[in-house]
């Protein structure tokens, strides 16, 4: 088997790297303190060509595959996770959603402004009292019999909420049809009846900016339906498969990011005498670290390739996503635990790569899920 990667993802990767050490790492811990959204290193990521790494030139983007994705988007979480994040939801939701089913004007318009980096884009499914449970999503989209749809509902938890110029939107268009009663929406933040609630105060990721949204007599455009009405539910299922390798990615740059500043440590700090690199305790710790970070970044990789490939990888993404998100917790708290009280301390990043890798764990689907997912495709069983 062939592991290497090829010229252009290697360019990618190191434009991605010095980005994310010039201009995303120095600023890190001073967003992440204010949760501030860090707008100036988001548009310089959109000029570079990371906030739509899939789009099509054509439409703005840089025209690359899954694989570079995953490069990047390791390298940026490795600096810091919050700005992952947006490039995640960005890259692998918004911009995949609208590349594979969005109509020729969405794609010259807003999926241009977004890859560009001229705007940003979020993804809006999850509601307050469903998480994991999509289907018994509330928010409505009413046909007026003029052509248009009438939306009101709210949505929570959404990325890029507070400063999002476009969000898809999943509303339920018909409540007797279940899962193909729901429509995907292309939403104009700046029309009437859309509001942004509060922000959410959060353990970690604290600059990519999350609130609730909320629709109040909306009016949306036929022109603004993605895809076909119902059809919603199936199009956010497919791309959450694809979103599921951009978490896997980040978590992979945090567990990277925590590892090698435990190495560091390790061979640095004294104790006793030596350093305490040295003891077999501390050895025992970073030789398990290898692995699950190895694995991760590998099983990433697996399903990000399949992914370009055209193959089925539903299953791959959720293995990958579920062993890198776990990796990057039980990699950060080691890496906590090897740092001591400075690894508590906020003067260095490992505390706040631990509070970060807890949410790979959450969002685009639980762990939990993930094994459900997975044992639910080996067993064909429900």
């Amino acid at each position: 088997m062939d592991f290497s990667f090829t010229e252009e993802q290697l360019m990618l990767q190191e434009l991605a790297a010095r980005i994310a050490r010039e201009k995303i790492a120095p600023s890190a811990a001073g967003h992440d303190a204010a949760a501030s959204y860090p707008l100036e290193n988001i548009r310089l990521l959109g000029e570079n060509g990371l906030m739509g790494i899939e789009v099509p030139v054509q439409f703005g983007g840089a025209g690359m595959d899954p694989v570079a994705t995953v490069l990047a988007i390791s390298e940026i979480a490795a600096a810091d996770a919050a700005h992952a994040t947006i490039l995640s939801v960005n890259n692998s939701l918004f911009c995949t959603a609208l590349t594979l089913h969005g109509s020729d004007a969405h794609k010259q318009g807003a999926l241009r402004q977004v890859a560009e980096g001229r705007a940003i884009g979020a993804f809006a499914l999850t509601e307050a009292h469903c998480g994991s449970d999509a289907t018994a999503m509330r928010c409505r989209a009413e046909a007026t019999g003029t052509g248009q749809w009438r939306i009101n509902g709210a949505k929570s938890w959404i990325t890029s909420g507070p400063v999002a110029d476009w969000v898809i939107l999943f509303a339920v268009t018909d409540p007797q049809a279940g899962s193909r009663g729901i429509t995907a929406f292309l939403i104009d933040t700046t029309r009437a009846g859309f509001s942004r609630g509060k922000s959410e105060p959060k353990m970690g990721v604290r600059a990519s900016a999350t609130c609730e949204i909320r629709f109040d007599d909306y009016l949306a455009e036929a022109a603004d339906v993605i895809g076909a009405p119902g059809q919603g539910f199936k199009l956010a299922m497919s791309l959450l498969d694809g979103g599921r390798i951009g978490i896997a990615a980040q978590a992979v740059g945090i567990a990277r990011a925590a590892y090698q500043a435990s190495v560091a440590y390790a061979q640095q700090r004294q104790a006793f005498g030596q350093a305490i690199g040295s003891f077999q305790l501390i050895q025992a710790k970073i030789a398990d670290m290898k692995c699950k970070l190895d694995a991760a970044t590998w099983l990433t990789l697996r399903a990000a390739w399949l992914k370009g490939q055209g193959q089925p990888f539903s299953t791959e993404a959720a293995v990958a996503k579920l062993t890198a998100s776990e990796a990057a917790m039980w990699i950060a708290h080691q890496a906590v635990q090897i740092h001591g009280g400075m690894g508590y301390s906020q003067e260095l990043p490992v505390e706040r790569y631990f509070r970060d890798a807890k949410i790979t764990e959450i969002y685009e689907g639980t762990s939990e899920i993930q094994r459900i997912v997975i044992a639910r495709n080996e067993t064909g069983l429900r």
